[in-house]
């Protein structure tokens, strides 16, 4: 039998440890729909099911389960054989960190200077982009991403759990005295937030939810909020340094957790290579200053909604 795609295999693998089709299109950066047509036509070249679809589930059937098992350990073997051909580059001095550009903006930048500063033997590139890390082709060394986790084949670190609030310039915070006057708001929207959410946990029920501008850049929003053309609902770590600052302002007390955590990943096998591991220590004491230990999870009694209105993903 022919042997399927190597990336028909990757996504059945992501698909079958999350029984998600969407949780899976996260992880990959792909559509949902882009995953479920590498899974039926990986089923359709086997000749077998791989996935029972109930109307709320999916499901592995019993194939499907024995195909999950090797396919990951195939994909690990790989991933590490790959990785034992890496450490030749760890004499260069370079050291190449691909990371979310709002998360280098906003997060990263501000605090660079102390870590080369302790490390000036090593010279650093910053990749950012919001693809997912290529590390061979691209020559990636380790990444900052924004996941739930369960990088496959990867050696994957929590560095940092956040919350989010509703954040806005002062301007606009002098007029907040109730969160029912967000509904008279221009709000903003940012990929992995949702107001209905806090909305409902502010216990503000009815009411329409204001149109407004929709962000896949955290940093982008934040700006905006700034600008007082809006409110954002603002990510903690990200915004730690307008919050100290002043330029925006978190109106109310009611925090819930941010949909993602900042993962730190690099293959597997390298993650204690002396410049990855002097970088990963370093993450770990800027990262300590927030105090996240855990990664954030769903409120139970507030159903987690799409990321914005009118978006049934």
């Amino acid at each position: 039998m022919r042997l399927p795609p190597l990336n028909a295999l990757r996504v059945f693998e992501a698909a079958a440890r999350h029984l998600s089709f969407t949780k899976a299109a996260e992880e990959l950066h792909v559509t949902q729909a882009a995953v479920s047509q590498q899974v039926r036509g990986l089923e359709e070249q086997l000749g077998v099911p791989l996935f029972r679809r109930l109307n709320r589930a999916l499901l592995l059937t019993d194939t499907g389960q024995r195909y999950a098992v090797a396919v990951r350990g195939a994909l690990e073997q790989i991933a590490e054989a790959t990785a034992a051909l890496r450490p030749a580059r760890e004499d260069d001095g370079s050291m190449t960190v691909s990371v979310m550009p709002s998360f280098a903006h906003k997060w990263l930048m501000p605090r660079l200077g102390r870590f080369l500063d302790r490390h000036p033997e090593i010279s650093l590139r910053v990749h950012a982009s919001f693809e997912a890390v290529d590390f061979d082709r691209d020559r990636i060394d380790c990444a900052l991403r924004q996941g739930t986790g369960g990088y496959d084949g990867l050696y994957s670190e929590l560095l940092l759990a956040e919350e989010v609030t509703p954040m806005c310039a002062p301007a606009v915070a002098a007029r907040l005295h109730d969160p029912r006057d967000l509904l008279r708001e221009t709000l903003l929207y940012d990929y992995g937030a949702d107001w209905q959410d806090w909305l409902a946990a502010a216990g503000v029920t009815g009411g329409t939810l204001p149109k407004g501008t929709e962000f896949f850049d955290s940093s982008m929003a934040l700006q905006v909020a700034m600008d007082a053309r809006g409110v954002v609902l603002g990510r903690t770590g990200l915004a730690a340094d307008d919050l100290a600052s002043g330029r925006l302002v978190a109106p109310f007390p009611v925090r819930l957790p941010y949909a993602y955590a900042t993962w730190f990943v690099c293959p597997r096998g390298t993650e204690d290579h002396p410049k990855i591991k002097a970088f990963r220590d370093w993450l770990r004491e800027e990262c300590a200053a927030f105090g996240s230990a855990a990664p954030p999870v769903p409120l139970p009694h507030v159903p987690l909604r799409s990321f914005f209105p009118g978006d049934d993903r």
